[in-house]
Formats: C-alpha cells, sequence, structure tokens
C-alpha cells in the first residue's frame, strides 16, 4: 500500500500491517480518540491477533457486535471506552462492506476531489471535520493519494514541513516535534479560556 515505512506505533509489526490494510490504518484513525496515538494505531494489529477471523469488512460485520465488544475489552482492553468503539469499528465496517464493495480503500481511490474525499471521510463514524482532514493529510502524505483540491480540502494539515499531526509522522524525531505543537496548542487552548 505505501512505499514510505509508518512510524505511527513503534512497534514495527503493527506498523507494517497498518501499511498493508487500509481497512486497519482507518480503524487506527477511529481509536485516535483520548488515548495516546501509539496506543490507538496499534490497536488495529492486536485486534487483528485476537479475533478468530480475519480483520476484513464483511468478516466484522457478520460478528455479533457484543462478540466485538468482548474482544475490544478484553485486558489490556484496545480502548479507553472499549464499548463505544467496538460499535464505531463495526459500523465502519458496515460502511465499507456496503458502500465500497468491502475495499476500505476504494473511500480515497474512487474519489475525484479533495472536497468529495474529505465528505466520503466525515461520513464515517467516528470522523469529525478535523480527524477527516487529519486522515486526507495521512492519504496525501504518506501513500500519495493527492486527489485535485486535496491540499485545499485538508488544510491546514495538508500543508508541507509541518508537524501538526499523524500525517506528519515519520520518524522518532518527527514524533517528538508533532507532540510539542500538540502540546502547544493545548496549552494555547487553556490560555484562551
Amino acid at each position: 500500500m505505501t512505499d514510505k515505512p509508518f512510524y505511527l506505533t513503534g512497534d514495527e509489526p503493527s506498523d507494517k500491517f497498518l501499511a498493508e490494510n487500509p481497512l486497519a490504518l482507518l480503524i487506527g484513525m477511529v481509536l485516535d480518540q483520548q488515548i495516546p496515538m501509539e496506543r490507538a494505531f496499534g490497536g488495529p494489529y492486536i485486534l487483528s491477533q485476537r479475533l478468530s477471523i480475519p480483520l476484513e469488512p464483511q468478516a466484522i460485520v457478520k460478528l455479533d457486535p457484543e462478540i466485538l465488544e468482548d474482544v475490544f475489552s478484553q485486558k489490556p482492553a484496545l480502548h479507553r471506552f472499549p464499548k463505544a468503539m467496538a460499535e464505531r469499528v463495526w459500523a465502519l465496517c458496515e460502511i465499507v462492506a456496503e458502500s465500497y464493495d468491502c475495499d476500505a480503500s476504494s473511500i480515497w481511490s474512487s474519489a475525484l476531489s479533495g472536497e468529495e474525499l474529505l465528505d466520503r471521510l466525515e461520513g464515517l463514524p467516528g470522523f469529525g471535520t478535523m480527524k477527516a482532514k487529519i486522515f486526507l493529510a495521512l492519504l496525501a502524505k504518506k501513500l500519495k493519494v493527492k486527489p485535485e483540491g486535496w491540499r485545499e480540502a485538508a488544510n491546514p494539515y495538508g500543508q508541507p514541513g509541518v508537524f501538526m499531526s499523524v500525517a506528519d509522522i515519520d520518524s522518532p524525531e518527527s514524533l517528538l516535534r508533532v507532540r510539542a505543537y500538540k502540546a502547544h496548542m493545548k496549552a494555547d487552548k487553556k490560555v484562551g479560556e
């Protein structure tokens, strides 16, 4: 899926799994909320190890949602909110199965413009506007998915040479720079309150 190595988890098998599995990458982005990024993006690999089925949309949708919730809740839990995230992942897989012919990558590969891709991403469970823009930037910067107008649709995360989000991480150093940016933004927000 990508020629550039991912560096989102600090764990080579987990990063490789994300790079090779579009659904895993989407699930990692869903989980990237109120937990450390490395844990969120490492979640799909752990999920794949815990399941007795492949990490594929049609296989997940055939599962009873309570079974998926149990898998998320096994210790250590895959997320701080295992029930809510299991529900989101199940709903995500349902959309991919029904609307994208079980191919998560077709969400972005068939989009004709950055705006269309942003709209598609915003329609996924757990993807608000900011998360959708970050994921769009990640697709462009890491996977070279660049439909016309992608940079404007992903603004400000599509800018080159910035260290604002997961889209900009490709090394331990860039991870530290993104963390510093986020800490700075959080501090600025507190000052403004």
